[in-house]
């Protein structure tokens, strides 16, 4: 295998789609998942692990937390970082695609992140009705795209678990919008659009029943109180009320995002 060829526009796009979707832990050259895209571009896995870590030195959010990748990020690794990240909508279902002809799977066939357990695909709030012609069908063809980069990438950035309960359970769990998906196109796919809840927090969430407060702390909206005392209510949102949710290791919730969900969303 060639160890110095430049690396491509749709390599690095590549790059950054896997760097979106896997934990932080496992951008090492042993994962399975990296050998097997290495392999298919010819490339050793060390060489698209290394790729991984220079573009995780270029994170806004691990540069602000003092966690460092490696340093030999280039010119075309900074710049491929500003395009995606400008055009989530675009380069989110693109870099999928690609992935998924890459390794000659249909989409959503298997999971992009190398988890410790088995898994099964967890749920995003991305409605899709049925095709009814060719338009129809590519259409929405992209969206499941879109879909299955959006749910990796925000389940990744939370290793899996609700960020207000804790819940591991990934049947339960469900990549959430912050703003509105359908009002809000452009953002429908960043990671700092979402965040990974247990159904019955998505549920409340995106009904305004509770939103986050500017440091990241559970708040609970008049209209819910309503229905105290309640033990399961109790359970699910009161015993968490006031504190801060278990914060991702990449893409956290847009500040600016939760803004406008607290004065657009959340039920004062």
């Amino acid at each position: 295998m060639s160890q110095g060829k430049r690396w491509t526009h749709d390599e690095l796009m590549l790059a950054m789609n896997l760097y979106c979707k896997l934990p932080f832990g496992q951008l090492r050259h042993g994962n399975p998942l990296i050998i097997e895209v290495a392999q298919k571009l010819g490339r050793t896995p060390s060489s698209l692990s290394m790729k991984l870590c220079n573009l995780a030195s270029l994170d806004p959010y691990h540069q602000a937390r003092g966690i460092k990748g490696l340093s030999g990020a280039s010119r075309a690794d900074r710049e491929a970082w500003d395009e995606f990240t400008a055009n989530w909508e675009q380069y989110g279902v693109s870099s999928e695609e690609q992935l998924q002809l890459l390794l000659g799977r249909v989409e959503e066939e298997k999971p992009a992140i190398a988890a410790t357990r088995p898994q099964r695909q967890s749920a995003v709030k991305l409605p899709v009705s049925e095709p009814t012609g060719p338009t129809e069908k590519v259409v929405t063809a992209k969206a499941r795209l879109g879909q299955h980069f959006f749910r990796q990438s925000v389940l990744a950035s939370y290793n899996s678990c609700c960020c207000i309960t804790g819940n591991p359970v990934p049947e339960l769990l469900v990549a959430s919008h912050i703003l509105p998906w359908g009002k809000y196109p452009e953002q429908r796919l960043n990671p700092s659009n979402g965040l990974c809840l247990a159904q019955t927090q998505d549920a409340a969430f995106d009904k305004g029943l509770i939103t986050l407060d500017e440091d990241y702390r559970l708040v609970i909206s008049p209209y819910l109180r309503e229905f105290l005392p309640n033990d399961s209510l109790t359970r699910n949102f009161l015993d968490y009320e006031g504190r801060q949710i278990v914060m991702p290791e990449k893409f956290p919730p847009d500040v600016g995002f939760m803004q406008m969900h607290r004065e657009e969303v959340f039920l004062c």
